[in-house]
């Protein structure tokens, strides 16, 4: 006989009638594969393609911008 499963608020969950099919499962580890892989393409090349003038260049446009609005009065 299974053990009692609770959830959080200790009322006990029913065991499944059937066991999930191997299609839903292997359909989760593959989405779940593919999220992380993603992650590591994009954190890879976040690291790759590190600009540290970047915050630099972007002071330069937001000090022509507050000028611009400076001289139109905005």
């Amino acid at each position: 006989m299974r053990p009692a499963d609770f959830d959080s608020f200790g009322e006990p969950i029913a065991p499944p009638l059937r066991e999930e099919p191997v299609a839903s499962r292997m359909a989760l580890r593959t989405g779940v594969g593919l999220f992380w892989a993603l992650v590591v393409v994009i954190v890879a090349a976040r690291a790759a393609y590190f600009d540290p003038n970047f915050a630099e260049r972007y002071g330069s446009v937001a000090a022509v911008i507050g000028q611009i609005r400076a001289i139109v009065g905005a």
